[in-house]
């Protein structure tokens, strides 16, 4: 999070938008605190998925997309676990 130049706060503020675009992208049906906890940790899969790869994402818009794209592959993972 310190890396992206994002606070604690932004953090839960942009991590619960980023659940709640992959709540939406995903069609799944979790809560506001779900969609800041996916947000959040999907925002730290993703970037340390994306730096084995080399890509760095930094700032407010790139911890939205990190926290988005992570939040719809801890949603898939859990869909799959569920089956």
């Amino acid at each position: 999070m310190e890396s992206a130049g994002v606070g604690w706060i932004a953090a839960i503020i942009i991590g619960g938008v980023a659940g709640w675009l992959a709540e939406m992208f995903m069609k799944s049906n979790t809560g506001l605190i779900m969609n800041i906890v996916l947000g959040v940790v999907g925002a730290f899969v993703a970037n340390l998925l994306l730096s084995l790869i080399g890509v760095n994402l930094g700032g407010w818009i790139g911890y939205l997309i990190a926290g988005f794209i992570g939040a719809c592959i801890l949603i898939a993972v859990a869909r799959a676990i569920k089956r």
